[in-house]
């Protein structure tokens, strides 16, 4: 399995490493088949190279879609050079084996980030490069197939050595495997999303029309971060990169601080999803993926004291969202009790010099913010399959409303109410959050009765020393019965925000009617697992 024939084909888009590389091939006796722009710059660096229009005998054609889709290429990639029939045909048809197939593929995913029009994303989309890299692949036990240059050094290695056992020749030929289906997918997903928003335009003023799923979705990531274990320390795990540039943990900078963890990111990204829904300056702590408290303010300083306050104890080892750039005073507040990571869009350099005293706090800055409205997948596996929806994308205004109540809310109530649905839109189910001016008091999160999350609220709200009387309440889903509400009512809350649609609606408005409460329907349920 060691022998490797000594011809090598190249033709790459990134071309980062690519010159050493091949003078070291070279220096291995092997001869070098390229094409286009990789021939050009291996001749200007005096490298010996033949051009694949001399091998096929016919040049290049429109504008060069077609290259290497040729019987002298491809059968000299696919042809098993173990067996001596294919020898023979090859030698009939005097075509040259090859031994060494070095490609990687126009930067489809790169060009469509930039924002490039549609014809130019056509263009981008590789055809000669997959299927080369596909036959290489699949007759990887008489062609290695090197589709990422960070791999240039270890095929030195291995050829030096003489060691391209079965095993090596394996792992390469599933890496390409593995290359060409995330970039099929990749292009898959974008022709989908173009289908998709035809189909949408099409079904304007049908509130009810749902989201065209294809016959088969493809999922595709590429290895971004190898994390030291998962949820536990006995599950392994990793962070895989898509296509997708929506700012958030993922894509972010890490600024400093330790490698992030399984939970870091999981929980960072449900912090950073949150403070997004705001226009105005924002502050979300979030402990296991739940909120312990979120606070709008006329700064971010104020934002933060606010929403510290809602439960300081919680806080403590927590992940820091914001949504402005941060500046040297919330980044002093925000170190004065362990925090695990901060997360905002940028910080100016006071902050980074206060963070720089906390070197084990991670600070990641995104850029911008995540826009909440921006249509998207979610995957969630289950055995056997996968559970795939739309991004939860809704986020009732006052205007959308629907007072059910004789008493009517006031302006302020009704911001209020905004506020808390749209923080009970980001908690685990079940879910009651509790809210004055603008900040969370209490916070219910992930009980099995919505009753008990009512209470739950009020006691987190009562052990944090802050008065619910007048407050406002926000309801993830409808009350199945008047109870939870019932508790609301007793803690003194003036107004509550809620889905509606239970079959006991009017129960549960006649309590309200009852307690002189106000009472607010969306019609959107924001149940959260």
């Amino acid at each position: 399995m060691n022998d490797v024939s000594k011809r090598a084909l190249l033709s790459v888009s990134d071309k980062a490493g690519l010159v050493p590389f091949a003078r070291a091939l070279v220096d291995f006796g092997f001869e070098l088949v390229s094409t286009g722009g990789t021939a050009r710059l291996l001749a200007d660096e005096g490298l010996p190279v033949g051009n694949v229009s001399d091998v096929t005998g016919f040049p290049e054609i429109l504008g060069g879609r077609v290259k290497t889709l040729h019987p002298a290429i491809h059968g000299g990639l696919l042809a098993d050079q173990s067996d001596a029939a294919h020898r023979e045909t090859l030698a009939g048809q005097g075509i040259v084996p090859f031994g060494l197939l070095v490609v990687n593929l126009y930067p489809f995913a790169q060009t469509l980030a930039g924002g490039a029009d549609f014809a130019t994303c056509i263009e981008n989309i590789d055809i000669g490069g997959p299927a080369m890299i596909r036959a290489s692949a699949k007759n990887h036990a008489s062609v290695l197939p090197v589709c990422d240059p960070r791999d240039y050094d270890r095929v030195v290695a291995l050829l030096a050595e003489g060691a391209l056992t079965r095993e090596a020749r394996r792992g390469f030929a599933a890496k390409a495997y593995a290359h060409t289906a995330r970039y099929d997918a990749q292009i898959s997903r974008w022709l989908q999303g173009l289908e998709q928003a035809n189909d949408q335009k099409s079904q304007q003023g049908d509130a009810a029309a749902a989201p065209a799923f294809p016959e088969e979705l493809s999922f595709a990531g590429k290895l971004s971060l190898p994390l030291r274990y998962g949820e536990n320390p006995h599950q392994s795990a990793a962070l895989y990169r898509t296509a997708d540039d929506r700012p958030g943990i993922a894509t972010g900078a890490l600024i400093q601080g330790k490698p992030l963890s399984f939970n870091n990111l999981n929980d960072a990204d449900a912090a950073f999803e949150l403070v997004s829904e705001f226009d105005d300056p924002a502050v979300a702590i979030i402990k296991h993926a739940n909120p312990c408290g979120v606070a709008l303010g006329d700064d971010l300083y104020g934002a933060y004291r606010r929403a510290l306050a809602c439960d300081e104890t919680s806080a403590f080892g927590g992940i820091v969202a914001c949504n402005r750039p941060l500046d040297g005073s919330v980044a002093t507040a925000i170190t004065e009790i362990f925090t695990e990571v901060v997360i905002a869009p940028d910080a100016d350099d006071a902050a980074r010099a206060v963070f720089a005293q906390k070197p084990n706090l991670r600070l990641v800055l995104t850029g911008r913010l995540a826009d909440p409205s921006a249509p998207e997948l979610l995957v969630k596996s289950i055995a056997g399959g996968l559970l795939v929806q739309s991004r939860d994308d809704a986020s009732a205004g006052a205007d959308d409303f629907r007072v059910v109540t004789a008493q009517q809310p006031d302006e302020t109530t009704r911001n209020n109410l905004v506020f808390a649905q749209r923080v009970a839109k980001h908690v685990k189910s079940n879910t009651i959050a509790l809210v004055a001016a603008g900040a969370t008091l209490g916070i219910g999160a992930g009980q099995m009765s919505r009753v008990d999350s009512a209470h739950l609220a009020i006691r987190k709200a009562a052990e944090a020393g802050l008065d619910v009387r007048g407050a406002v309440a926000a309801s993830d889903a409808f009350f199945p019965f008047a109870d939870g509400l019932s508790a609301l009512i007793d803690a003194g809350v003036s107004a509550v925000v809620q889905p509606g649609g239970s079959l006991r609606d009017e129960e549960v408005i006649a309590a309200a009617d009852a307690a002189g409460l106000a009472m607010v329907f969306t019609g959107t349920r924001h149940f959260r697992h």
